[in-house]
């Protein structure tokens, strides 16, 4: 029989069962107030204490109580991960929120065919191709909150119209340049001519804001589309997943047609990386054997929540 390592042993030492020995043995012997069966007892808790560490049933007791402790740490990761996506779900408007349930909706489709398959895992929380559907989810809902944001943006700067703002500092720059330019040549005071060419100086610092305020605008508006473009995707490329799952018997085809919908995923995983506004929303899932799923329990008041039947 292998000793156990040392961090083994200090598991016994904590253990009940290393109380229980020292209440049977020396506790035992203390109890006589006989030398004899003191030093008995003494014995026979050296000999548990070298011995009981090795046995089968104590190692299976460190191991169940390891696998508690792991388990325990990854629903309470589990639990983090779930507040925070429910929040982002939470804060979305009601059309995107309506989106994700109906989406939700497809994954459950996917997840009931996949109990009826025979050859799926019996443990629906183990089988990996479900968990691909959580993360086609994370990063769904992670689009939907980065389009309203950027829409939101967007709207306040419409509001202050921008591009005429630009245009109408730029005219003023020019005129106040030619002014500068006559009074130069008329021979205006150095005063007069310092207070003038700080003052286009300034307009030129605000113009050069409204250009950089622009060019962000249109930044903001091709990042819009292209996150409006990846959900489309997403949701089209979880429908095909449905389909599939309804119309085939194969299920390593299914498998490669999820396998090839998370293989997208890293590169708009990069992209979202890329997009400093958003760093917080560019992680994946956690990595725990407890699966996150993808539903919000309460979910969020919708305005009408329809059950699909058919695919779409």
């Amino acid at each position: 029989m292998n000793p156990l390592p040392t961090s083994s042993r200090r598991e016994f030492w904590r253990s009940p069962h290393h109380v229980w020995l020292a209440l049977a043995t020396l506790g035992a012997g203390f109890m006589t107030a006989e030398p004899f069966f003191l030093l008995l007892g003494a014995a026979g808790y050296a000999l548990g204490w070298i011995y009981l560490p090795d046995t089968r049933f104590f190692r299976r007791w460190v191991e169940t109580r390891e696998t508690a402790t792991q388990l325990a740490a990854a629903n309470a990761e589990v639990a983090s991960f779930s507040q925070k996506r429910d929040a982002l779900l939470r804060g979305l408007g009601t059309t995107r929120r309506e989106r994700y349930a109906s989406l939700s909706q497809v994954c459950q489709d996917i997840e009931a065919s996949n109990r009826e398959d025979p050859l799926a895992d019996p443990n629906p929380g183990a089988d990996s191709r479900l968990r691909k559907l959580d993360e086609l989810m994370w990063a769904f809902l992670r689009l939907l909150t980065i389009e309203e944001s950027l829409e939101r943006h967007l709207e306040r700067e419409r509001r202050d119209n921008i591009p005429a703002l630009r245009e109408a500092a730029e005219q003023e720059a020019r005129e106040l340049s030619a002014e500068f330019e006559a009074m130069k040549k008329q021979g205006a005071a150095t005063p007069v001519l310092d207070a003038r060419e700080k003052l286009i100086n300034s307009r030129l610092e605000r113009l050069e804001a409204l250009r950089q305020r622009q060019q962000k605008s249109e930044q903001v508006l091709a990042n819009q589309k292209l996150a409006r473009a990846e959900q489309e995707r997403l949701e089209q490329q979880i429908k095909l997943i449905r389909a599939d799952t309804l119309a085939m018997q194969n299920t390593g085809t299914l498998s490669a047609r999820i396998d090839a919908s998370v293989e997208h995923l890293a590169h708009t995983n990069q992209w979202l990386a890329e997009m400093e506004d958003f760093r917080d929303l560019a992680g994946g899932l956690p990595d725990t054997p407890v699966r996150v799923g993808y539903a919000v329990n309460p979910p969020p008041p919708l305005m009408e929540r329809r059950t699909i039947s058919t695919p779409q």
